[in-house]
């Protein structure tokens, strides 16, 4: 089908804590600016799970599971189907993407039989899930859009100002999200093609290196990414550097509207963790 990855809803949740960090256990972690210094992290941080549902056209969301009393949870199979029953089918009365399939990950709460015939009467065959009518890619990351831009993206922003409340927290994540133009979700949307054909090409491999690529390529130009420039690049990251804005771009005259916050913000998350 020509344009398949324009005519499906990709969904995805994710925690946000309120410390910043995703801890599974109490831990030391030791000091960045002295590594003989630990500090502690709480065993049970408080957080946010977020739910959210993208495609080139816009977002659905974000929603945070909550129960009857306001306090925040997490998602087993009824929070999610009351999600999808009193949010989600709702809201995509407001969109138009009454022809779009939906995209869903492999988790239990996903893949329960009610929750499946839940998605069915609304989606019928266009639904990817495992257990449904198309059964998606197990462990599928770099092919979904929440995963490899709009979590990252969203974690660069929302502690810049070092909420001390989840409803601040939860106020950052709902204007970050609400900021998000349908020019920016077209440009990650056409990103998920290059991916697959890498995914098709290396049978299934993970693809940092094409992300880098790729990122670096909207920013710098297509130029960026030859063999002189990318030594270039590594020697630069080794020496220190710590992102990858174009310092040069406002003084050289030419445009900076390719320097936006999904490549700058993205970018420099992954060559933070690559390094």
């Amino acid at each position: 089908m020509v344009d398949f990855h324009k005519r499906i809803l990709f969904s995805d949740e994710a925690h946000f804590w309120l410390n910043g960090y995703v801890n599974k256990q109490n831990r030391r972690i030791s000091n960045e600016a002295n590594p003989q210094v630990n500090v502690e992290t709480p065993l049970h941080p408080e957080k946010l799970t977020v739910w959210c549902a993208l495609w080139g056209g816009g977002i659905i969301g974000p929603y945070f599971f909550k129960n009857d009393e306001g306090h925040n949870v997490t998602v087993y199979g009824d929070r999610y189907r009351a999600m999808i029953t009193n949010f989600f089918i709702p809201e995509l009365n407001n969109h138009d993407v009454q022809e779009l399939g939906f995209q869903q990950d492999g988790a239990t709460c996903h893949t329960a039989r009610a929750t499946i015939d839940l998605l069915k009467d609304t989606f019928g065959d266009r639904l990817i899930s495992r257990f449904g009518p198309v059964n998606g890619p197990p462990r599928s990351c770099d092919l979904t859009p929440l995963d490899y831009f709009l979590w990252g993206y969203v974690n660069s922003l929302v502690y810049a100002d070092k909420a001390q409340t989840l409803d601040h927290l939860e106020d950052n994540i709902r204007r970050v999200i609400a900021d998000i133009r349908p020019q920016m979700l077209e440009k990650v949307i056409e990103n998920w093609t290059s991916r697959l054909d890498y995914i098709r090409a290396s049978h299934g491999s993970p693809m940092p290196e094409i992300i880098f690529k790729i990122q670096i390529g909207e920013v710098y130009g297509a130029e960026a990414m030859n063999r002189q420039h990318v030594a270039k690049w590594c020697h630069a990251f080794e020496s220190g550097r710590q992102d990858v804005e174009n310092r040069n771009m406002a003084g050289s005259g030419r445009s900076s509207s390719s320097v936006t916050e999904i490549t700058t913000a993205r970018v420099d998350e992954m060559i933070q963790k690559d390094r």
